[in-house]
């Protein structure tokens, strides 16, 4: 059960990777080609792909978990750049889906 868990960790993991590699080849060449420093927020794309989920995500958030989880902790993160969120949520589900060694002992 544990091996599963860690594959999904890993797969997710590399999804995030994934998105997070897009994102960042998207904002360099729209910095490119506009000849000027540009980084998508992820509230603006998200907004741009699914503003009802967002709208639903934000109330949802507000009513059933806690009105100030939304407003200066997620607000924050929606502003940063996408690849710099999913880029360590990437990172942590690979750490977390790793394949550790096991150490066995050494007898002399």
């Amino acid at each position: 059960m544990i091996t599963v868990v860690k594959f999904l960790f890993r797969v997710f993991g590399y999804g995030f990777l994934a998105v997070a590699i897009i994102a960042g080849i998207s904002d360099a060449s729209t910095s490119i080609a506009q000849s000027q420093m540009h980084l998508a927020p992820l509230g603006q794309v998200w907004f741009n792909l699914s503003p009802e989920t967002l709208n639903l995500s934000q109330a949802v958030i507000q009513r059933y978990v806690h009105p100030s989880l939304w407003d200066p902790a997620l607000q924050t993160v929606l502003t940063w750049p996408v690849w710099a969120v999913f880029a360590p949520l990437g990172l942590g589900f690979m750490w977390l889906g790793a394949k550790r060694r096991q150490h066995q002992p050494q007898f002399a």
